[in-house]
């Protein structure tokens, strides 16, 4: 939980870089927290409304996250639209998103494996 609200406190601190854990703790909390606001929005009959508002709250701290993760990997954050180009972007995303951030400094900060913890 304190690296979904520690995301969500950097919510547009595009700038530095952010560890695997960070990132896809982040993912999986949207996930949860999207599945069960659907469900409740099914149950009062309201469609996927409620986690549509909830998509639109965590956009700019979705992207601010992927974009710190892709530095520690030593990309750009550009290379957030290579999700753009259909099936082969995502997967390719992916795979830069589940490769380990480099070690030591690089153009974009120290590496944050190096700083406190969080949890």
């Amino acid at each position: 939980m304190n690296w979904y609200l520690a995301v969500l406190k950097n919510y547009a601190g595009f700038s530095g870089r952010a560890r695997r854990t960070e990132y896809w703790m982040f993912v999986l909390f949207n996930v949860i927290i999207t599945v069960v606001l659907n469900a409740i929005s099914m149950a009062i009959k309201q469609g996927s409304l409620l986690g549509s508002i909830y998509g639109l709250a965590v956009l700019i701290p979705g992207l601010a996250v992927a974009v710190r993760r892709l530095h520690d990997t030593g990309r750009s954050g550009w290379w957030l639209l290579i999700a753009l180009v259909p099936v082969v972007g995502v997967i390719v995303l992916i795979i830069f998103m589940a490769t380990a951030g480099q070690p030591g400094d690089n153009a974009h900060g120290p590496n944050p494996k190096l700083a406190p913890a969080l949890g």
